[in-house]
Parts: C-alpha cells; structure tokens; sequence
C-alpha cells in the first residue's frame, strides 16, 4: 500500500522529529535528556514499529507481528518506572510518536484515507496501553520494595545485653508489620539464645484494640520461645486508652520507659551495674 510504503521512506524523519519532541518536552520540564541512550531505544522503536506494519496487519491491534515491540516498549516503561519519570511523561512517550508520524504522513502532500488514520491510530493506541500497564507494574515494584525495606529499618532487634533483646517499634502496627516484627524478634532470640524481649511502643502514635490484640500476639509467641517480654515506652494517653478499651496487661511486666525496662530486665538477669569510680 502507497500510505504503508512513505512510512518506510520517512523512518529517519520520523525519527529525528520525535527526538525533538521528546527532547523538547523534558527541557521544558526541567528533565536531564541523554540524547544518545534515548536516540538508542527510539530508533529501535521506529524500526520495529514501521517494519512490523504490513497491510494485512493493520487492523490487527494484537497481532503477533507487534509482539517484539511491545516487548522493547514494556522493558523501557519499566526502566522509566525505576527511574522515577511520571505516568504523564510516560505516556506522551508513545502518543508523540503517534502525532510525529500522522504529522509527516499529513506534510506527504496525499490525502491518506480515512481507514489507515483510524487503523494506525488503534495500533499506536494499544501500544500506550501496554506501556502504560508496564509502567503502573514497575512503580508498584518500587513502592513494595521501599515498603519492605522501610518496615526492615523501622522494626530493628537490638541486642542491648547479653540475654536482653530491645525491639523499638516506630509507626502504627498492623496485621502485615506484626507478623514482620514477630520474624524478627523470633529469628533474633533463638539466634542470641536471648532471655528477655523489650518492645518499646514510645514510636507507635496510638494504641487501640487492633494495635493491643498484635502485642499481645508478640509476648505470647515470645513466651512460647522461652522468653520474658517486657512492654516499655506506654505514655499516659495509652494507658488510659488501655484501660478504656478493658485491655487486660496485667500478666505482662509494663514499664514507662525504655530505660526502665532495661532496668528491670538486669536485675531479673542479675546482672549488676556498677558507676566507675575516678580517683
């Protein structure tokens, strides 16, 4: 078809225009631009984009023919993912392209019919849609990953003393970080064959029942590994909340402070600390 070959004849125009859009687009948002990495996968896009086009295709969206190029488009939406682009700067990756090739099929002088506009359309189209999708799965990898790793440095096990474990507890627990910090405070005493866990809740912003029922959880399976565990950190505005809400701790050693709790976990240890005398 005529339309199918100038697509072919104007691939390195086509090419060179969307570089400019794109470069274009990142300078006016204030986006470093490294033309030669950009130009590598753009020229790879063109390529397999217009090779891939062949008459009886064309109104084929998922043809088998466009299964390279989806892929190379998912890998880069990904890479965009990771690097931290925009889901707007993502998508205007694809539909610059779509207006760069109807803009040089236009300046070609012959009027196109109306069926190709509207077949290439739905193919550039779909395109968008995959790259999007790699896009939104790319980010949600990220967020699980950072959330992952945020929940490992909000819940360290500190061992404060031979025997003694300390586990500060910064945020709100739920029933996916209690089962993270129940790991980490289990895998921490049978490893340091630890006598006494500390959970320091001064981090945790408020205490209801949800939150109460997961710490009673901790000292339980704590207890069942052959430890003591001690609450510490419980300001005045948690106790009463406790009370409140006819939580039972009394068969749980509670202490104020942090410093407290170390305290008394020395001397059930009887372990005995003594100032160092200067002459």
């Amino acid at each position: 078809m005529k339309y199918i070959k100038q697509l072919k004849n104007n691939k390195s125009q086509i090419l060179e225009s969307w570089l400019k859009k794109q470069r274009d687009e990142k300078i006016a948002v204030g986006i470093s631009f490294d033309e030669e990495e950009t130009r590598e996968y753009s020229e790879q896009i063109v390529n397999l984009l217009i090779d891939s086009i062949e008459g009886e295709n064309l109104d084929i969206v998922n043809s088998p023919d466009f299964y390279s190029l989806i892929e190379l488009l998912k890998e880069v939406s990904f890479s965009r993912a990771r690097q931290g682009f925009t889901p707007r700067e993502t998508g205007n990756f694809v539909y610059t392209l779509k207006e760069t090739i109807f803009e040089i099929l236009v300046k070609e002088g012959d009027q196109q019919p109306l069926h190709f506009f509207v077949a290439l359309s739905r193919i550039m189209d779909n395109l968008a849609i995959h790259t999007f999708e790699t896009f939104i799965k790319g980010r949600e990898e990220v967020i699980l990953r950072q959330t992952d790793e945020i929940s490992e440095i909000s819940t360290p096990v500190i061992k404060v003393w031979d025997g003694i474990l300390a586990l500060p507890i910064i945020g709100t627990l739920d029933s996916a970080r209690t089962q993270t910090v129940l790991e980490n405070l289990l895998e921490k005493i049978v490893e340091t064959e630890s006598s006494i866990a500390i959970l320091d809740i001064s981090g945790v912003p408020a205490v209801d029942s949800l939150v109460a029922q997961h710490l009673l959880k901790a000292v339980s399976a704590t207890r069942l590994m052959g430890a003591d565990c001690i609450i510490s950190g419980i300001r005045p505005e948690i106790a009463q909340t406790i009370v409140h809400l006819g939580i039972d701790l009394s068969q749980i050693v509670t202490k104020a402070t942090l410093a407290s709790a170390l305290k008394h976990a020395l001397r059930v240890t009887n372990i005995e600390l003594k100032a160092n005398q200067k002459k």
